[in-house]
Parts: structure tokens; C-alpha cells; sequence
């Protein structure tokens, strides 16, 4: 019988400590991972600047980037650009300019193997979304081929029944749930419905 390989899943792991320089405001800095230890970090990565459908994603997320912070949540955008081209492509490109969240560098492909991300014989990253709790465990991700692009609307609801999970011990959120939506508790409302 021949032996499956097993993938191994990243769920419930710890983020591993690294630096990460980002294009910030104007500006670039050095930033360490567990700097966002106690609130909720997204980590988008996408293949490269000055590309195609790369813009359409991060636009998105501009527009919904105040809403991840009213959830108590970071986000940063991370390709294998450095930070010179983040800035060259914010300052260059009306979509990417309305970016106010850390745009992150990692030229040398170091956190996108880390989470399973980087295509060696590229250099780039695939499009990957990973929900990150305040004490740095995975919550959920997902990565894409690179000709599809992502919904920022979807990663924020995923945050927002992620968020919700942890506030309340025991309740989990069903599909398509949203803030303010019913919930379920496990054993309780199975009965009567079998």
C-alpha cells in the first residue's frame, strides 16, 4: 500500500518570531513580529508590486482597513519587494496610495516559507491570508493560486467570527455568519435538529 504524504497544517501554531522591515506612513522601520502580540494581526501576502491583480486586493483592503482596526486587528500586506519598491509603488499608483497599513518586505522570502507561501523557483509569494490571535496562534488561513484574487470582505467576517469565538468560550459561528447574527453551542443546538 502506498504511504500518503501528510501536510501538515499550520492551524493552531504559534507565529515564529522575525523581523520584518515595512513602508509605513511615509517611512520605513524595523518591526518584530510579536511588536503585535495582544491584538489581532492579518498577514496578506500577494507576489509583487507593480502588478496586476495585486492592486485590486490591496485597494480592497484599503477601503475596509479602518474596519479591521475597530476590530482590534494590524494589518500588513508582505511580498518579497523591499520596502524602496512599496514606497516607489505608493507613490506612484492612485490604488496603492490609499494604503494606510504597514506594507512589509521580504526580499529574502524568509517569512513566506516560514507559513508555506514561496514559490522557490520564483521568488515570489503566493496570495496568502492568515488570521494571527493576540497571543500569536494561527487562527485560520487560506492561500491562493496567484490568478485568483482574494475578498477583503471575507477575511474581515472570518476575523470578526474569530474574534467572537474567543470572546465567548464555547460558542462557534456558522457559515455565512456576521456580527449580530445567531450563533450556535456545540451539543446544545444539535438536539432537534438530528
Amino acid at each position: 500500500m502506498e504511504e500518503v504524504q501528510k501536510i501538515p497544517t499550520l492551524i493552531g501554531t504559534k507565529l515564529p518570531e522575525m523581523e520584518l522591515e515595512i513602508f509605513s506612513n511615509n517611512d520605513t522601520k524595523k518591526v518584530k513580529l510579536s511588536d503585535y502580540k495582544g491584538k489581532w494581526l492579518i498577514l496578506f501576502f500577494y507576489p509583487a508590486d507593480f502588478t496586476f491583480v495585486c492592486p485590486t486586493e490591496l485597494e480592497d483592503m484599503a477601503e475596509l482597513y479602518d474596519q479591521f482596526k475597530e476590530n482590534d486587528a494590524e494589518v500588513i500586506s508582505v511580498s518579497t519587494d523591499t520596502v524602496f519598491v512599496h514606497k516607489a509603488w505608493h507613490d506612484n499608483s492612485p490604488a496603492i496610495g490609499k494604503i494606510k497599513f504597514p506594507m512589509g518586505a521580504d526580499p529574502t522570502g524568509k517569512l513566506c516559507r516560514a507559513l508555506g507561501t514561496y514559490i522557490e523557483e520564483e521568488g515570489l509569494s503566493f496570495r496568502g491570508s492568515f488570521i494571527i490571535d493576540p497571543d500569536g496562534v494561527v487562527k485560520a488561513y487560506e492561500v491562493h493560486d496567484n490568478s485568483i484574487g482574494r475578498s477583503a470582505d471575507e477575511l474581515l467576517r472570518k476575523l470578526q467570527a474569530a474574534k467572537f469565538v474567543r470572546e465567548h468560550g464555547g460558542k462557534v459561528c456558522p457559515a455565512k455568519w456576521k456580527p449580530g447574527a445567531d450563533t450556535l453551542t456545540p451539543g446544545l443546538d444539535l438536539v432537534g435538529k438530528l
